[in-house]
């Protein structure tokens, strides 16, 4: 009898393996398409630098939104605005995760600063930090005139001198020194009459030699990211080793820029408040904050925010102005074009100010031409998704990375005429940074880059005070500007920009 009665339940038992193995079966899942892959690396294979253009070339075949697998991780990669959208629209929330990548674990202070870390509280804290007290439009107008200043400083040199001169310097130079007066009071290229001038010069080279090094480690692929082994092994041959040797070093460098501003700050008031705000710097900011909240404004978070704008204040700028007098050299009657709205608008009896930048706006156009031409980052920095979504129709796992191509969108036909012409007029009377998804230079969501207003004014002087003030040639006579495009983490010209440089006549 109690043969029978287990012989009764039988096929309940059958029923519920059966019910359980259909539940727990892999879905099988509608993935976007692919390229074939190698069983163990995936399309690693592929991949050549520039990264965004081999992207590019895949994209041409398998169509705008493609699945890899880069070792271990998968990816997906979305080359249109349609797309675009798509992801940091109605999956925002989902994609607004960061991969956990080796360079966010020793760069960026283990996935805590603003930008490595996890979409959550933390994040939008920091977010928010910046938004208010960094980049907010009455923190920007108060520290106008240093902008101004080193601005004037570099026409200076530049009047002075009749030789051929490196661009790329001069407008690092400049981007530094605004960056790093904001954010620490410090000016460390300028014309040799500061005191103590020795010593900021030993100081400067210090900093321009971590900041070389922090873009060659951050435009280096690591194969720890892609398999679990290689962490181990990629530690043991000197990748990892040297990501932390260089953040020590700028972890060195930046405490000791923050207790210069504690020491001055303490001197000089004992209360919350600092009346002269316009004279305060960025860190003046976070540690007044601190004496409230000390938990959250902790030294290291102030080190990882200050870390990142300078990071990304001063390259992309500097890049972009690099791209704009690149093509105003091989273009030299859009040059002239530009230089009749300043004289027309501002004169020759003053120079411009940031005041002039919105009646300029065939200047304004120039530097949107520029940015869609030559975005910073190529390749939007990259994206996880959070949990499955779905985009273009396909399935996208949790835990994907996601690329945006942006340089293939802004330089597309189908939404582009003639996309690779230099033609700022296209620009005339348009939305600009706005008109959608086809021109996102500073990217889109709530990742987008918090600093572009920033950008936009340091770039708009300087480019302007530089067609106001100077009369340009190439370095090779009647020979065009080398176009030609950089390999590393941002798009930069491949050699730097050489240009002839005189003062326009007055007349």
């Amino acid at each position: 009898m109690e043969n029978l009665s287990i012989l009764s339940l039988l096929p309940l038992f059958v029923f519920l393996l059966a019910t359980l193995i259909f539940i727990l079966r892999p879905k099988k899942r509608n993935l976007p398409p692919s390229p074939p892959s190698h069983p163990i690396f995936g399309h690693l294979r592929l991949l050549k630098k520039p990264l965004y253009r081999t992207l590019a070339t895949i994209s041409n075949q398998y169509g705008p939104i493609l699945y890899l697998r880069f070792g271990t991780r998968p990816v997906v990669v979305v080359s249109s605005p349609s797309l675009a959208e798509e992801c940091l629209t109605k999956n925002d929330v989902i994609f607004a995760n960061r991969p956990r990548l080796l360079i966010g674990k020793h760069l960026g202070y283990d996935y805590t600063s603003i930008s490595w870390s996890t979409y959550g509280d933390h994040w939008r804290n920091l977010r928010r930090i910046c938004t208010l007290e960094i980049f907010s439009s009455s923190r920007l107008k108060m520290l106008s005139n240093i902008r101004t200043d080193e601005v004037q400083s570099m026409i200076r040199r530049l009047s002075t001198t009749d030789q051929i001169v490196n661009m790329n310097s001069v407008f690092t130079e400049l981007t530094l020194n605004i960056m790093m007066r904001m954010i620490a009071g410090k000016r460390y290229y300028g014309d040799g009459d500061q005191e103590g001038e020795s010593e900021l010069n030993q100081e400067a080279e210090r900093f321009r030699e971590i900041l070389k090094e922090t873009f060659a480690l951050s435009a280096v692929s690591n194969l720890g990211d892609y398999f679990v082994v290689m962490k181990w092994i990629g530690y043991f041959l000197g990748a990892e080793k040297q990501m932390i040797k260089l953040q020590r070093k700028r972890d060195e460098f930046m405490q000791e820029l923050v207790e210069q501003r504690r020491q001055i700050l303490s001197s000089n008031t004992s209360a919350d408040e600092i009346k002269d705000r316009e004279k305060m710097t960025l860190i003046d900011v976070l540690l007044l904050l601190q004496r409230t909240e000390p938990d959250f404004y902790s030294d290291r978070m102030i080190r990882g925010l200050i870390g990142v704008l300078i990071s990304a204040g001063t390259d992309t700028s500097a890049g972009t102005m690099e791209w704009a007098l690149s093509q105003l050299l091989n273009n030299p009657e859009i040059l002239k074009k530009v230089q009749r709205e300043i004289d027309m608008e501002v004169g020759r009896d003053r120079l411009i100010k940031e005041s002039d930048l919105s009646k300029l706006p065939y200047l304004h156009a120039i530097i949107l031409e520029t940015l869609r031409m030559y975005p910073p980052g190529a390749l939007l920095t990259p994206h996880e998704s959070s949990e499955d979504c779905v985009v273009g129709g396909y399935d996208i796992p949790r835990g994907t990375m996601l690329f945006v191509n942006i340089w293939v969108i802004q330089n597309d036909p189908e939404s582009w005429d003639e996309p690779h012409e230099f033609r700022p007029e296209r620009f005339i009377n348009t939305e600009g940074v706005r008109e959608g998804f086809k021109l996102m230079p500073f990217g889109s969501g709530r990742r987008v880059c918090p600093g572009d207003g920033l950008a936009m004014r340091v770039i708009g002087l300087a480019l302007g005070s530089l067609i106001q003030c100077l009369e340009w040639e190439r370095a090779n006579g009647e020979e065009l500007v080398d176009l030609t495009e950089g390999t590393g983490l941002t798009l930069s010209r491949a050699q730097p920009l050489l240009a002839k440089c005189k003062p326009r006549p007055i007349t």
